[in-house]
Parts: C-alpha cells; structure tokens; sequence
C-alpha cells in the first residue's frame, strides 16, 4: 500500500460513523470561532449523537423545550488548552452546567450512549479548535497552536440556548433552538 493510500485509509477508519439524519445537542461559541481550525463553528458538544431526526416530532419538540428551560443560563471560561489524541481543545469551566444538560438528556432518553460509547462514559466538555493532525506531527502543530492561543485567552461566553443540529450527509445542520431559563437579576449576579 502506497503512502498516500495508507493516508486515504487512515482517514476514512477516523471519520464518525454518522448517518444522515443523526443529531446531536451542541452550545455555539461564536466567540471561539475565529481560533478554531478544524472546518467547523466553534462548540461545545453536549450530547452526541441524539435520537435520529424522524423520531423528532412536535410532541418530543416540546418535551425538549421543557427540559432545558429548566436549566438556567450560564457563562464558561476558556482559560487553558487541553489535548486528546489527535484533539486540540478549549476546556470550558465549570463542566458542570453543560454535564447537568447531558445528564438530564441521557435520563430521558436511556438508549442514547454519549459519541456511540466509543469512549466509554464519554467525554469531558470541550471546545475542538483542531483535530487534522496525525500521530507523527502534532505534538509539534498543536505546541505552536497553544503558543497563539495562549495570549488570546481567557475567553468568556453567555450560554443561553442549546442547538439541536442533524447530519444531511455532507455537513451538520442547524435545526431547533432550545433556550435555557434566565436567573432573576440580582445586585451580586452578572445578568445575561
């Protein structure tokens, strides 16, 4: 097998198992999208992948309203920058907001197994800002990323509302917004 070939493999073994008409539940973080270079808008992933788009209907449309109205908004802080194998992220603070959404989902819909349980219980909250480098040249591309990042961050975002997006087979659509709750304004909380 010729080099190139070895390549075209390697990234058709890497690619997602999606389908058209998968889902998933995202945060944008248009904030974040001029640092990203993986081909995608900045975002942080809460629940991948959802049930499939046929099995969406006006009653399930309401039943999600509902659950993530009764989360409040919230801020995350990217401050530091974090890897997982191919992977450069943001992590977004605190974790908890976003886990507490993929946990009331998971509950509801049990038969859904965060990113297809390939990495078991799934993975912390994180921003991918690139994920295009092989084992053989990103230590050395990602170093030089986090030295740009570096000085850029932190970053601060308002999180009012969670995307559903679906798969149409050649890129993630936007579908429906569900908004989170607003907290009352108080004199020592930041409003939204």
């Amino acid at each position: 097998m010729s080099d190139e070939s070895k390549v075209a493999s390697e990234r058709e073994t890497d690619r997602w198992p999606d389908i058209p008409g998968d889902t998933a539940f995202t945060i944008k973080i248009p904030e974040a999208d001029p640092l990203v270079r993986a081909g995608f808008p900045a975002h942080v992933t809460v629940l991948y992948p959802f049930v499939h788009e046929s099995r969406i209907d006006a009653p399930v449309h309401r039943e999600l309203s509902g659950l993530f109205a009764k989360h409040d908004a919230f801020a995350l802080t990217f401050a530091e920058s974090g890897r997982y194998p191919g992977v450069l992220y943001l992590d977004p603070r605190p974790h908890d907001p976003v886990k507490a959404l993929t946990e009331d989902l998971t509950l509801r819909w049990p038969e859904v197994v965060p990113y297809r349980g390939l990495f078991g219980a799934g993975l912390d909250p994180h921003l991918t800002v690139a994920n295009h480098e092989g084992p053989a040249t990103q230590d050395a591309a990602y170093d030089a990323m986090q030295a740009e990042l570096a000085p850029l961050l932190p970053l601060r975002c308002h999180v009012h509302a969670v995307q559903l997006i679906v798969w149409d087979g050649e890129r993630w659509q936007d579908r429906a917004r569900y908004p989170l709750a607003r907290r009352p304004a108080s004199p020592l909380s930041e409003r939204f």
